[in-house]
């Protein structure tokens, strides 16, 4: 049997990427798991289920509104589910994840509206978000996050 170059070269990089892969795949599954925690944030977020939200978020929460306010995890909830507006809709649009260890920087462009209780004024939001999310056992549960407004 003979190799030439080309087919050296050629099992060289299939190899090659194959090695590369296996992490990636490994990082995959948590980006995968991160991604469908982000999801039922959203939901209960929409839902206003302030259970949904406990169990997504650690203790120590660091929730920071484009306003500049920063809220702890129980004000967070209470502000969230206080019946004061309700959201028609929230889009997470281009969501980027990035496994890092226990840790996972998500990042994406927010569009919702809500609606006031008080007058049924609609109020469009238009956000960049950055969450930090960090594995407990399992779980992945929000750590913190940051909104500036576009």
């Amino acid at each position: 049997m003979t190799i030439n170059r080309r087919d050296l070269a050629l099992s060289t990089l299939a190899v090659s990427a194959l090695a590369l892969s296996t992490p990636a795949l490994a990082a995959s599954a948590d980006e995968d798991a991160v991604a469908k925690k982000v999801e039922a944030f959203r939901l209960a977020q929409i839902a206003a289920d302030p259970k949904a939200l406990g169990a997504l978020c650690w203790d120590a929460l660091s929730y920071s509104h484009s306003s500049g306010k920063v809220e702890d995890k129980a004000t967070f909830i209470a502000n969230a589910t206080d019946g004061k507006s309700k959201f028609l809709s929230i889009e997470y649009k281009d969501p980027t994840i990035k496994v890092v260890g226990p840790a996972a920087i998500v990042r994406f462009h927010w569009i919702a509206e809500q609606e006031m209780a008080a007058d049924g004024k609609k109020v469009p939001t238009n956000l960049h978000i950055l969450m930090n999310w960090l594995k407990q056992g399992d779980e992945w549960k929000l750590l913190s996050r940051a909104a500036t407004k576009l």
